[in-house]
This record gives structure tokens, sequence and C-alpha cells, in this order.
């Protein structure tokens, strides 16, 4: 009997999930501001406090998303880009300097982070918060070092969780298991923000539609995974064509999810600007 209701699931999926996929769809581009730069800003107020003076801007546009949460993004979508091409169907645990290294990554943003949230309280605390001495003054480019190496680490955590959950032939090779992949990868990570840095339009244009597009990619593969263990269907696919359901189920997923947090935020705050302060 659970099994007929399993099988029934699928073949009622295999309908559901596109029509569902086109009515987000449908709803996020409605509720979205009109312009195709508006619709990725949608993306990245899902997501980010979105700050003018924490963020890089473009022919007066700020970016969708802050200076930390682009280098993040950014650096998931090299991390999950170069992997696929380098090592496609790897799952093993990375080797435990690696891992030390990652975590090093996350230390330098849960510091840097810290240090900025704690600037900017003092910044809108009238005065009352000045006893409190900050590590050092933040700026963006410590921001989008610190927010790239996170990135970097995600993509490492999602992919191999991807690769061991998705496909039915994945190797228990570890990700990243050898330094020189390390050290390109790494070299990558430091020329791509270097290049944003320089704040050129030829390089933030892309970084606008990269970045956000590194939100759907990241949410996309972890509902996937879950759409996959939820129908029963982890380890069952060759290839990406063949996992086109799972694949399009995360993305409806990951689409609904920002819809309802712009949403929330839309009625919280009034306004699809930066999270407002306080005076």
């Amino acid at each position: 009997m659970k099994n007929q209701l399993l099988a029934t699931a699928h073949k009622l999926s295999n309908w559901m999930v596109p029509l569902a996929a086109l009515a987000i769809l449908v709803a996020f581009l409605s509720i979205a501001p009109p312009g195709i730069l508006a619709k990725v800003d949608a993306i990245g107020y899902a997501v980010c406090h979105q700050l003018d003076e924490r963020s890089f801007h473009v022919d007066g546009h700020r970016l969708p998303l802050c200076a930390r949460c682009s280098g993040m993004y950014l650096g998931a979508v090299l991390g999950v880009v170069y992997l696929t091409l380098t090592q496609p169907r790897s799952a093993g645990t990375p080797p435990k300097l690696v891992i030390a290294l990652l975590a090093l990554f996350g230390l330098m943003f849960a510091v840097d982070g810290g240090n900025s949230y704690l600037y900017l309280m003092k910044q809108t605390s009238g005065g009352r918060l000045d006893f409190i001495p900050n590590l050092y003054i933040p700026n963006n480019t410590l921001r989008i070092f610190t927010g790239t190496g996170v990135g970097l680490a995600l993509a490492v955590a999602v992919f191999l969780s991807f690769n061991q959950t998705i496909w039915n032939d994945w190797k228990d090779s570890p990700v990243l298991g050898n330094w020189k992949d390390v050290g390109i990868l790494t070299a990558l990570a430091i020329g791509m923000v270097l290049l944003v840095l320089t704040e050129w339009e030829v390089v933030l244009y892309p970084a606008i539609f990269l970045s956000a597009g590194g939100v759907l990619l990241l949410l996309t593969m972890v509902y996937s995974m879950l759409w996959a263990m939820l129908m029963r269907q982890d380890n069952a696919y060759p290839t990406l064509r063949a996992a086109w359901l799972p694949v399009l189920a995360g993305l409806t997923i990951a689409l609904l999810q920002i819809t309802l947090i712009d949403l929330f935020r839309l009625w919280l705050t009034g306004t699809w600007g930066g999270f407002p302060l306080p005076g």
C-alpha cells in the first residue's frame, strides 16, 4: 500500500511540479517591481539587508546583495562551477587540512561579521554603545573577501551533499582532495574579488546576475536533495537531464521561499529598498 501511494505521488508530481513552477514564477514576476534589475534585486531582497553603504554600485544602481553577501554567493557559484568541471561526481569528505582551511574561512567571516554588526549598532545607538571598542573599522573590501571564503566552504558542503543524494554513480573520492585544486580555486576566488573591487561596469553588471543566481543555485540544490529524499528517489539519477524533476522541484521551492520572504519584508518595512535603520 505504501509503495502504491509513493508511485501515485511520483506520477502526480510529474504534472504538479511543472504547474507549480509556472505558478510561482508568475507570482514572483508579478510581485517584484518592474524591470530586469529590479527583479534581480527582489531575489537579494529575500536574503540580504541591502544597505547602500555596505554595497557596491554600478551606474547609481546598488547591487542586489551587500558586499559580504555578494562575496558569499559569487564564491559559491565559483566553487560549484569549478568542482563540477574538475571533479563532477566526487562526494567524499575533503582532507582534514582542507576542512581546517574552510573552517578558518568561516571563522574570519564570523569575526568580521560580528565586528561589522557591532560597528553598525554603535552608529545607530545615539552614542549609548560607544564604550564598546571595535577590533577595527569595517570596510567592503574585508566584507567581500570574508564572504567569498564562506561561499567556497558552502560550495564544497552543498556540492558533495548534492552528489551523494542525487547521483546513482557518485564517487567516494574526496572533494578538493589535493592542494593543487585548493590553490587554483583560492587563486580564482582572489582574482574574482580583485576584479569586483575595481568596480568596473564590465565586471559589476555580470556580478549582479551571478550573485543573485548564486542564491537560486544554492537553494535549488538544497531543496532538490530534500525533494529526492522525500520522494524516496535519492541516488536514482544518472544525469542532470534525468534529474529534471527534483531539480525543478528544488527551484520551485526556492522561488516560493524567496517570494514569501519578499512579501513579509515588504509588509514589515513598506519599501523595496535597503532595510531601514533606526534613526
